[in-house]
């Protein structure tokens, strides 16, 4: 969430830029307009857009063992903590800010229906006129126009085409969006810079009509007059003292060439460059170990691979094997896919209709021995947890009763905690051949997860060994853990 905040602010902030540099002083004000209202919806959308054809994908390096081992076992289990912060202080400012912007918004809510109700109402077909007495205020909020009566005692037309102009444009829908906006991100600073930059292109639109109508001197004489204005953020006034300057000069600009709307042209290589950013995914290590690149998939092709030594593995090697099993995987036919080295050592993977069928390891002492190794998900006769002897479907019962004893011993670590880590650890270990467990692998995102990690598993019991082909072998059993916290 924070990632995503920071993202889209600094979107706004990209696209504030462009405004100021090459837009605020054309006048193309309902371009301008346009451009602020949609910029910022484009930033609060442009950061959950990923793009599947321009991500791409870090793989990191990987063990001297076949990759493949590490995701044999699709089935993740999530283990989660309740912290002891429940609530944490970050939620709790957050939302107290909101909480002190909605206040303030309801008072300035209320400060308009009390004008409302101790001023003078006269109804037009267009707007509601609402006189206020020993004032000299002069603001329209939707379709009501509410004018000092020393305003209107003095030549006030043009104050009524100007406010018109903010009410048949529906300028005040704007200004209340940004207002909900500034109670929503209420700590983000540039909320505010935009429904500034907003309210300055609503007065440049009003001015630029109504000095079409009226004299163009008549009218800045007009605003060079002091009026009385409400310090209210989601109206319309006529005067203001901040934008009185602006406004005159904006008026006395020369009309914009159409050649430089061109300047709106500058969006496109900027929304691309943020979408390019956005899709691009440095996957973390635990998530990019098993990555097959569209290149290793390429090479293989062939059902057999020659590489110079099993036990270690060269970077491409690794990508071919990895692709040779993926391809092994989804063969769906009768085949013997190998990979031999220049020892004589080699892992051959059996495939028929149904899929893997079996994979024979044959490497050194340091990778699980010279006997038969064969993956929990493609062995004949699997491993038997503790109480699931009698199970119909032993693989199904191994499977629950795995994530049972997980669940059962799982406590986060205290640390991991107070540093708000979390994530998957990828587990991978060998059922040996006398139901003992042995040669623990782990990837994950801390050490600490890792221990214990580590700690769940070193409890688990001495199982029944599994077998292939009537023979007693060891199963290597990958399985992710998840942790979370709450």
């Amino acid at each position: 969430m924070i990632q995503y905040i920071l993202e889209s602010i600094a979107f706004q902030l990209l696209f504030l830029i462009i405004y100021d540099l090459f837009l605020k002083k054309e006048t193309f004000f309902q371009w301008n307009r346009l451009y602020l209202i949609g910029t910022y919806l484009l930033s609060m959308v442009l950061p959950w857009i990923k793009i599947e054809a321009l991500k791409t994908k870090v793989v990191e390096s990987s063990v001297i063992y076949p990759e493949f081992l590490w995701n044999m076992n699709n089935a993740d289990i999530i283990v989660s903590e309740n912290t002891q912060q429940e609530v944490s202080w970050l939620i709790i400012i957050l939302f107290s800010g909101m909480l002190l912007a909605s206040i303030f918004f309801l008072y300035k809510l209320y400060q308009i229906y009390t004008l409302k109700k101790k001023g003078q109402i006269e109804y037009f077909s267009d707007f509601t006129r609402i006189i206020i007495k020993n004032s000299e205020i002069a603001f329209s909020y939707f379709k009501s126009i509410y004018l000092g009566d020393k305003v209107v005692s003095k030549s006030h037309n043009c104050v009524i085409e100007h406010e018109l102009v903010h009410i048949k444009q529906g300028h005040s829908y704007d200004l209340v969006f940004f207002e909900l906006l500034r109670i929503l991100n209420w700590f983000n600073p540039l909320v505010y810079v935009y429904q500034s930059r907003i309210s300055e292109v609503h007065e440049f639109i009003a001015d630029s009509i109504v000095a079409k109508t009226n004299k163009k001197e008549h009218y800045q004489l007009l605003l060079s007059q002091v009026f009385d204005t409400q310090h209210i953020s989601f109206i319309n006034p006529f005067y203001k003292s901040s934008l009185i300057k602006k406004r005159i000069v904006m008026l006395q600009k020369s009309k914009s060439k159409k050649v430089f709307q061109l300047k709106y042209l500058v969006l496109i290589p900027l929304v691309a460059g943020m979408l390019i950013y956005t899709s691009c995914e440095g996957e973390s290590k635990t998530e990019a170990e098993t990555a097959i690149t569209e290149t290793s998939l390429i090479v293989a092709s062939s059902k057999t691979i020659e590489v110079n030594d099993l036990e270690n593995q060269s970077e491409e090697e690794k990508k071919e094997i990895n692709a040779l099993f993926e391809k092994a995987k989804i063969a769906k036919e009768t085949a013997v896919y190998t990979i031999n080295d220049k020892n004589g050592k080699y892992i051959e993977i059996k495939t028929d209709e149904t899929g893997i069928v079996s994979v024979d390891v044959h490497t050194s002492e340091t990778d699980y021995g010279n006997e038969l190794s064969v993956p929990f998900d493609v062995i004949e006769q699997v491993p038997i947890f503790p109480g699931c002897e009698d199970a119909e479907d032993k693989r199904a019962c191994f499977q629950k009763a795995m994530y049972k004893h997980i669940s059962k011993n799982f406590k986060y670590p205290e640390e991991a905690q107070e540093q708000g880590i979390q994530g998957k650890v990828n587990i991978l270990f060998i059922i040996q051949e006398d139901g003992s467990i042995d040669g623990l692998k782990m990837r994950g995102p801390s050490p600490l997860l890792e221990d214990e990690a580590s700690r769940i598993i070193s409890k688990l019991p001495i199982m029944t060994p599994g077998k292939q082909k009537g023979k007693t072998v060891k199963v290597p059993f990958s399985i992710p853990i998840t942790f979370k916290l709450k």
